[in-house]
């Protein structure tokens, strides 16, 4: 059993994959071939956004975003403390101050009430300017959103939304990657909508800021000429290679993968529902892709343990995440560990994420339902 099947969604979508690689090798437009372009459009157009700019990978989209806004030194970003590490290193990099919040316990995402008391918090200790919220989608459904532009309007704060695991969920009909000033995403394989080695993306409406990410990812360069640098920027590009893939990928996602997975996770909902494991919950006019099936285990089971055990029996598992942003070893020593996150450090010792992707069987879903309740 695989954790993400990528060789079974490879064999599905073979043909039309492996003719969109020999097209690209054959015109030998390796970099910023037409392919980049077209993909562009079609992303920007699934997200109902007016400009989408590709680049290497969803952290150097995060970099990005935070460059154009001239975020730096004295300015505090407000990151969810339960995520992955590039959210908060990202503000760090810049030299901005992560402030790690405490997270929903059973949809994983920042908390609106706690996020509002950190920016009051901050303002009131007047040693950070607030400039950045980072909402993280975290394992495919968006956060609440509704709830966190009001805050960020109300404070004035900028929103950017790391939608690097919620490509493809939704609020009411309005996609993920469009709720952010700007919003980014990742297309690293593993993610809802992965190529063949690192790719991202970002998302706007503002034309300004489009131009500027633009000009950012390639060397600060002038929009006529390459060769004529007007600021300091970075080499940020997604290869024409992984945008002929990502085509074919953004095509089936489109037209059954999304779908799929929500099936998916109903099917997991159904075989774990007498257990006494915390299942993920979706929020009522959410749609999640699902990018991790994560459940809660309870306090009395080993979760090293129950790991090893189902590894015995062909089913891998994965820990997201064990161990809570401020109190990473990069952070120490800096205003970032003074966080008060106990919804995170209690997350951190018990979730569990399980085998999930568009193409897992029922037959699948069920030994994994009938392993877990043997051995918890």
């Amino acid at each position: 059993m695989e954790f993400r099947d990528l060789k079974h969604q490879y064999a599905v979508l073979k043909e039309e994959i492996d003719k969109n690689i020999s097209e690209v090798c054959s015109s030998a437009r390796y970099i910023s071939g037409p392919q980049v372009k077209e993909l562009e459009q079609q992303l920007a157009e699934y997200v109902g956004v007016k400009h989408c700019v590709t680049c290497a990978n969803g952290t150097d989209a995060l970099t990005l975003a935070l460059k154009a806004w001239g975020i730096g030194k004295d300015d505090a970003v407000f990151v969810p403390d339960f995520t992955f590490f590039s959210t908060g290193e990202c503000p760090a990099a810049e030299g901005a101050t992560p402030i790690f919040v405490d997270v929903d316990e059973r949809t994983f995402n920042i908390d609106p009430d706690k996020l509002e008391l950190a920016i009051i918090k901050v303002k009131s200790e007047g040693k950070y300017t607030p400039k950045v919220v980072a909402a993280v989608d975290l394992f495919g459904q968006p956060a609440d959103y509704p709830r966190i532009k009001e805050i960020c309007k109300k404070h004035d704060l900028l929103l950017l939304e790391d939608g690097a695991q919620g490509f493809g969920g939704s609020i009411n009909g309005k996609m993920a990657c469009s709720f952010g000033d700007i919003s980014t995403t990742s297309f690293f394989p593993a993610k809802p909508l992965g190529c063949y080695g690192d790719g991202g993306a970002i998302f706007t409406n503002n034309d300004e800021w489009a131009a500027m990410l633009r000009s950012l990812a390639v060397h600060g360069k002038n929009a006529e000429n390459k060769y004529d640098n007007i600021r300091l920027g970075m080499n940020s590009r997604l290869d024409t290679i992984q945008a002929a893939i990502l085509e074919v990928k953004l095509k089936a996602f489109r037209e059954y993968e999304l779908n799929d997975v929500n099936k998916a996770a109903q099917m997991y909902n159904e075989a774990l529902k007498d257990t006494n494991l915390v299942l993920p919950l979706v929020k009522e006019n959410f749609v999640s892709s699902w990018a991790q099936y994560t459940v809660q285990l309870p306090t009395s089971v080993d979760r090293n343990a129950l790991q090893t055990k189902l590894k015995e029996q062909g089913i891998p598992s994965m820990v997201y995440y064990m161990k809570p942003m401020h109190i990473q070893g990069a952070f120490a020593g800096t205003d970032s560990v003074n966080a008060d996150c106990p919804v995170t450090e209690k997350l951190c010792k018990a979730v569990l994420s399980l085998p999930m992707h568009p193409y897992i069987t029922k037959e699948d879903i069920n030994a994994v339902a009938e392993a877990l309740k043997i051995n918890i």
